[in-house]
């Protein structure tokens, strides 16, 4: 450059420094809620959750129930987005440096977003917890490759979210408000920013939600998710109807895992009234020669069976093949010394 020359404006505001990660632009003040600030804080304590991952989670909480509704097809700009959701998964993977699930060879959806089914009972454990958790859970239990972790803060902190699957749908099933998310910063981060679509609730309610929809034939899904710091977040109380993870499941996406429970049939005392067929989600059961029979590659261990019938012919086994269930308090104490 000759004496008296100058360099342009504009070339300089742009000559970033080579050695400046973009994460240290990302950590530039800005306004946003006490919730959002507390997600992203948490999200940079999170090994691996790069800058790409903060983005995602954000738009997956802030505009849920758009994510959902254009997941299931049930947006009218569905058709549209979904080239450029495809060309941002692959754009992600590149971004996380890509990784393959040993056993098929490369990953699927279903290893970023998934749920496991879970009995009464143990939803109602997960809830009523009562103190801060920490676990990796086996591939034993959770037969993914990500999103596995169970981190539990402030777990007392329980909100009621309405259901985005089911506010999706054109005729949902009723009530909406189903959807448990457990602690912090998930339950604080929907409360702030759906205040319309989420209430805080006490564990007893919670209870309540859970015992209620069992009730109406609901299965419970403990759900994880990588956008979620790749951890548990809510339990679900979904209808095979509206929940677009048991429809992908049925279309044969595995984004749900077995129980690690099989229902069996007592024949002796079954009365083949069928009411267990119609109940059971996962279209999992049949009559047969005068008596409910099951499908066990189809049975996901749910329990809902259980309670319609009135002769008492149903019991949930444990059955190795499909895995282990999530009993918190097992887990908690094969970790303790």
């Amino acid at each position: 450059m000759t004496q008296g020359e100058s360099r342009s404006p504009r070339k300089e505001r742009l000559a970033f420094p080579s050695s400046v990660r973009l994460s240290t632009y990302m950590r530039i003040p800005l306004p946003m809620k006490p919730s959002t600030r507390a997600f992203l804080d948490e999200a940079r304590r999170t090994p691996g959750f790069t800058v790409f991952d903060r983005l995602h989670a954000y738009v997956y909480g802030r505009w849920c129930y758009l994510y959902i509704a254009m997941a299931k097809g049930q947006h009218p700009a569905s058709r549209l987005i979904y080239p450029l959701l495809a060309g941002l998964g692959k754009f992600s993977r590149l971004l996380s440096g890509g990784g393959t699930d040993p056993d098929r060879g490369k990953k699927v959806f279903a290893d970023s977003y998934h749920g496991k089914a879970v009995s009464l009972d143990s939803a109602r454990k997960l809830i009523s917890v009562g103190r801060e958790v920490s676990l990796e859970l086996p591939e034993q239990v959770i037969p993914y490759t990500q999103a596995r972790d169970i981190v539990l803060k402030n777990p007392t902190l329980i909100a009621a979210l309405d259901c985005p699957c089911r506010a999706a749908s054109p005729n949902p099933c009723l009530p909406l408000s189903v959807c448990l998310l457990v602690g912090d910063p998930f339950a604080s981060f929907m409360l702030e920013h759906h205040p319309k679509r989420t209430r805080r609730i006490s564990v007893q309610e919670a209870l309540d939600i859970l015992s209620a929809e069992d009730a109406r034939g609901h299965a419970h899904h403990a759900f994880f998710k990588d956008a979620m710091l790749g951890r548990f977040y809510a339990i679900c109380n979904c209808c095979s109807c509206c929940c677009g993870a048991m429809q992908a499941h049925k279309r044969g996406v595995p984004m749900l895992a077995s129980s690690g429970y099989v229902c069996r049939v007592e024949t002796e005392h079954c009365a083949g009234c069928g009411a267990c067929t119609e109940a059971c989600p996962f279209g999992a059961m049949g009559i047969r020669d005068d008596h409910a029979w099951v499908d066990e590659k189809q049975c996901m261990g749910c329990g809902v069976c259980l309670t319609r019938c009135d002769h008492q012919a149903l019991h949930l086994e444990r059955e190795p093949s499909r895995g282990d269930p999530l009993e918190i308090e097992a887990l908690l104490n094969a970790k303790s010394p």
